[in-house]
């Protein structure tokens, strides 16, 4: 196996503000956005100012600040961003998420103040494996990075969560488990594994040789299509809203 190998599929080529750009994740991020939006469409009025604001406060605190966590635990993206730095952009990103949540509550309702609290320490109990990672599951996961943005943009919106707000959270939980499921063993591909080797014998007669894109490939086209789609699901009800 090629020892340049991207750790992921998005990874830059290591060094300089390459590393910044891997380190956000953007096709996850963006897809893990778009359950903000289609959660807050979901509400019967959507203010534009308090969706940017949440949207906002997702991108500080799930792209960067969770995803500073996640590289500070084992530097999984082989990144070269000083620890110093990472320490820094985790601490200031989740505060300004936060204040933002915080400044919302104030001055709408004081229930998202849950949201808030509830936000800022999945980001750190998933992503730096606290109390034994007891959070660092695909239950946790599927919680923190599918359902969450949902509820937390439904509420934020309608100040209440109804039926249809739990149901698109369970359909978000849900195809972050398939993120996962796919995503899972690709990682182990592309991070841990010094060499593949095999081929696959037809029926007609002909090998193919197995190589590392072999098992990632098919996976990794999945989840870019996967994370298109939600984009795009978000952008049609951001028009309908809005257009």
């Amino acid at each position: 196996m090629n020892s340049e190998a991207r750790p992921a599929f998005y990874a830059l080529a290591p060094g300089g503000w390459r590393d910044y750009v891997t380190l956000l994740h953007l096709p996850y991020t963006a897809w893990h956005l778009s359950y903000v939006v289609i959660g807050a469409c979901l509400a019967p009025h959507v203010p534009a100012g308090r969706l940017a604001l949440t949207v906002t406060a997702f991108g500080l605190g799930l792209g960067i600040g969770a995803h500073a966590l996640d590289e500070l635990n084992g530097r999984p993206l082989q990144t070269r961003i000083p620890t110093e730095v990472l320490v820094a952009l985790a601490a200031l990103s989740l505060a300004g998420a936060s204040a933002i949540g915080i400044v919302v509550a104030v001055t709408h309702d004081l229930w998202l103040f849950v949201f808030v609290a509830f936000g800022a320490f999945i980001a750190c109990a998933y992503n730096l494996e606290l109390f034994g990672g007891f959070f660092h599951n695909g239950f946790w996961l599927a919680t923190g990075w599918g359902a969450f943005p949902v509820l937390t943009a439904y509420f934020a919106m309608a100040d209440r969560i109804t039926g249809e707000a739990v149901l698109t959270a369970v359909f978000a939980a849900l195809l972050i488990r398939a993120q996962q499921t796919l995503s899972t063993p690709v990682r182990d591909v592309r991070r841990r594994t010094v060499s593949v080797t095999g081929t696959i014998e037809r029926t007609d007669g002909s090998r193919i040789p197995i190589a590392p894109e072999t098992l990632t490939g098919p996976s990794e086209r999945a989840l870019r299509l996967m994370a298109a789609a939600s984009i795009s699901l978000a952008a049609a009800l951001l028009v309908l809203r809005f257009g």
